[in-house]
C-alpha cells in the first residue's frame, strides 16, 4: 500500500471505533465526528491546500483556489466522500472514498502532473443519518434537497435538534441551506466507495464504475395497541402492537422476495419497553429499494396492504409516514463513458459497470452536478458491519484508478 495511504489509514482507523463491538460510531455532530473534521483539516493543511468549511458543515480542501469562489462555474473537478458512519458500521464505508481522494492527489503529484483546473476534495456531513434518521443531510442540503425548514425539524433520540447539535459542535446553524452558487462552480464530481455487495468479486475486478443508483427510502410504520399486564391479560384480550409489527416484518421479507426487491425493518421503538408489559406503541423503521420505482410501489403497496390487514385483525391502529426518498439515480453517462475510456487504457479488458442499491452523495448531487462513482472490490459483500472489509492490493487499485480519473478530468 502506499505509504500515505497507509499512514492516513492508521491515523483514521481508532476514531470512533468501540472496543465491544469493533465498529463505528462516527455519528454526526458527536466527538468522534469532530475529531474526524480535525483529521481532515490537517490532512488539507499538510498539503498545503486551502481549507473551507460550507454553511452546511460540509467541508472543502482546495487545490488551485482559495475558496469556490475563486473557481468559475463547471470549472472545479471534486472527488471526496464522508467520514460518518452507521451505528457499529465498518472502516470502509465512507473513510475510504476520503482517504483515497487525498492519496491519489498525492500520486498526481508525484508523477508531477500539471493541473488546468482547480481540485476540491470534501467531506460531506451526516451523510449515513445514523442520528437524525436522515441520510446525507449534508449534501441534500447543499442541494436544496432538504429543505431548510424541514433541517431544523430533524431529531435525534434523544430529543436533541440538528440545530442544536450543530451549535453544541461550534457551528452555526442559522448558515444552513441550499448552496446553489458553490455547486455551480463544480463540472464533475466523482465519489470512491467500497463495494457493498459482492459483484467485482463475482467477476475478479478489482475496481468498478457505478451506472446506477436504485429508487430507495425509509417509512416509519406505528403500530398503535394499548398496553396491560403481560401476566394477567388473556392473549384473546389482547391488542398487541408487537405482534402486528412482526407480521408485518415477514410480510416485507416476503413482498421483496417476490419481486426482486430489498425490504428490511431494521429498527424499532417500543413504548413503554417493559418485559412484563404488553407493548402500547411499536414503531418500525422500514428500509426498501429496488432496481426500477414501479417494482419499489408494488412492495411498498403489498407491505401497507398486509400491515393493515393484520392490525384490523390484532385490534391495532397503523400509521406510515414516509421519511424519506430517492429516486433512481442514472450517473452521466458522458462522464461515466468517460471515466471508461479512462481506465480502459491501462487495463487488459474494460472496466465492468454495475449498479448499486445503496444511497450516496453523489446520488444526491447528481440532480445538480454530473457525478460519477468508482467502486473498489469487497470481498465478502458484508458492508454496514465490523466485518467491512477491502484487501490492500485492491484499496491501491482504487486509489490509482480514482488518481487516474482526476489526472483525465483535471490535468493538462
Amino acid at each position: 500500500m502506499t505509504a500515505s495511504f497507509h499512514e492516513m489509514w492508521e491515523e483514521l482507523r481508532p476514531i470512533g471505533r468501540n472496543s465491544s463491538s469493533g465498529g463505528y460510531r462516527r455519528h454526526a455532530w458527536t466527538g468522534a465526528d469532530a475529531d474526524c473534521r480535525a483529521w481532515f483539516k490537517a490532512q488539507a493543511e499538510t498539503r498545503g491546500l486551502a481549507y473551507e468549511l460550507d454553511r452546511n458543515g460540509n467541508q472543502w480542501a482546495w487545490l488551485g483556489a482559495a475558496t469556490y469562489e475563486d473557481v468559475a462555474p463547471g470549472d472545479a473537478v471534486v472527488t471526496g466522500s464522508h467520514l460518518d458512519s452507521v451505528p457499529d458500521g465498518g472502516a470502509f464505508d465512507g473513510p475510504l472514498g476520503v482517504v483515497s481522494s487525498f492519496a491519489a492527489l498525492d500520486e498526481l503529484r508525484r508523477r508531477g502532473a500539471e493541473f488546468g483546473k482547480p481540485l476540491a476534495i470534501v467531506n460531506f456531513g451526516d451523510e449515513e443519518g445514523a442520528r437524525f434518521g436522515l441520510a446525507c443531510v449534508g449534501s441534500r442540503l447543499a442541494a436544496g434537497a432538504l429543505g431548510t425548514e424541514a433541517a431544523h425539524q430533524l431529531r435525534d433520540g434523544d430529543g436533541i435538534t440538528l440545530p442544536q447539535a450543530m451549535e453544541r459542535a461550534g457551528y452555526d446553524p442559522e448558515a444552513i441551506g441550499p448552496d446553489p452558487e458553490r455547486l455551480a462552480r463544480i463540472g464533475a464530481f466523482v465519489e470512491l466507495h467500497v463495494e457493498q455487495g459482492r459483484a467485482l468479486d463475482l467477476s475478479g475486478d478489482p475496481v468498478g464504475i457505478a451506472s446506477a443508483i436504485w429508487p430507495h427510502g425509509r417509512w416509519r410504520f406505528d403500530f398503535r395497541g394499548e398496553a396491560n399486564h403481560a401476566g394477567t391479560t388473556r392473549l384473546e384480550d389482547r391488542r398487541d402492537p408487537m405482534l402486528t409489527y412482526a407480521a408485518t416484518v415477514l410480510a416485507a421479507r416476503e413482498q421483496a422476495r417476490l419481486a426482486g426487491a430489498l425490504a428490511t425493518f431494521g429498527k424499532i421503538s417500543v413504548q413503554p419497553n417493559g418485559v412484563n408489559a404488553i407493548p402500547s406503541l411499536v414503531s418500525g423503521w422500514l428500509d426498501a429499494r429496488a432496481a426500477g420505482q414501479d417494482t419499489l410501489d408494488t412492495v411498498i403497496d403489498g407491505i401497507e396492504r398486509a400491515a393493515a390487514e393484520r392490525a384490523a385483525r390484532d385490534g391495532v391502529d397503523l400509521a406510515v409516514v414516509r421519511e424519506s426518498f430517492t429516486s433512481v439515480v442514472e450517473f452521466q453517462h458522458a462522464l461515466r463513458d468517460e471515466l471508461g475510456a479512462i481506465l480502459g487504457k491501462t487495463g487488459e479488458r474494460p472496466v465492468p459497470v454495475l449498479g448499486t442499491g445503496a444511497g450516496h452523495d453523489a446520488g444526491i448531487l447528481s440532480g445538480t452536478v454530473p457525478t460519477a462513482m468508482l467502486f473498489v472490490r469487497n470481498p465478502t459483500g458484508v458492508s454496514h458491519s465490523p466485518a467491512e472489509t477491502a484487501t490492500e492490493d485492491d484499496c491501491v487499485a482504487g486509489v490509482t484508478a480514482l488518481a487516474d480519473v482526476l489526472e483525465g478530468l483535471a490535468c493538462r
